[in-house]
């Protein structure tokens, strides 16, 4: 369980590492991207850790629809009191996501998580199974966020029997849901499950929030079609992508340098 195994030197470790930073960072700022907000809201940091995606949030500029307020949720006492020792902008709650989300309903605006639902997958007893504890996860947020809310959760399935069973507990809780799924077929596949709490624009339905991004496939298993996003222009889609990598400069992160292969088609999407 992420409590016992996340110890203070484990946090520590995790915190101070350059790779697993600039990973966070990466997986954050898509996360960002896909939950679209417009302007300064109020979000709910699922697996908080020592704050590393709360940092973004806080930093993001106004031009880019921030800053934005976070609260971070954590079962792990030692990655908390790191956050606490960097003293991160965000209001910390140690707590089981496992046993529910405790706070009134409609609170959030948006919740983000990375690399910590698939927790969620282990039963230490018989009593925790891991039905159980994604249902009241996934009930807990659903009531969290208005309606019309959005939450992207990056996770790591174990096998396609955990990636269901995790979609299917959102499904059953209200959410509008799919699947993102970043360089498929590689060792860097990264999947974020992108939900809707009904309400707003998209009414439940998260096909929009994908509409206009280049180089997107969606399969739609509630009505067995298949349809292909827009493809731009390669050299277009290469320009963007530099423009980003040098906002991110900017920022003071670290970016891979452009190749060859920059700009290729990579992603897809599963509802």
């Amino acid at each position: 369980p992420p409590d016992l195994f996340y110890n203070d030197r484990e946090s520590r470790k995790y915190t101070t590492s350059s790779r697993i930073q600039n990973v966070q960072s990466d997986m954050t700022y898509r996360a960002l991207e896909l939950l679209q907000l417009n302007g300064p809201s109020l979000v709910l940091d699922i697996g908080c850790g020592s704050g590393l995606s709360g940092e973004i949030l806080s930093s993001v500029s106004p031009v880019d629809g921030g800053p934005h307020l976070w609260v971070g949720m954590d079962i792990s006492a030692s990655m908390l009191d790191i956050a606490l020792q960097k003293s991160v902008e965000g209001d910390l709650l140690l707590g089981d996501i496992g046993q529910g989300i405790p706070f009134r309903a409609g609170s959030f605006d948006a919740a983000v998580s990375i690399s910590a639902i698939q927790w969620l997958c282990n039963a230490e007893s018989s009593e925790a199974n891991p039905q159980g504890r994604l249902s009241r996860f996934f009930n807990g947020l659903y009531a969290s966020l208005r309606r019309g809310g959005r939450a992207v959760c990056q996770f790591y399935p174990k096998n396609d029997a955990q990636r269901s069973l995790i979609s299917s507990a959102a499904i059953k809780a209200g959410f509008g849901a799919g699947i993102l799924e970043d360089d498929p077929g590689t060792k860097k596949s990264k999947l974020y499950l992108v939900l809707t709490a009904g309400g707003g624009q998209d009414q439940g339905d998260i096909t929009g929030v994908v509409k206009g991004m280049s180089d997107v496939e969606v399969q739609d298993g509630r009505r067995n079609v298949r349809t292909a996003g827009k493809k731009e222009d390669r050299r277009s889609k290469k320009s963007d992508i530099t423009r980003k990598k040098e906002q991110m400069e900017r920022r003071g992160k670290v970016t891979k340098a452009s190749s060859k292969y920059t700009g290729r088609s990579r992603r897809r999407i599963v509802f």
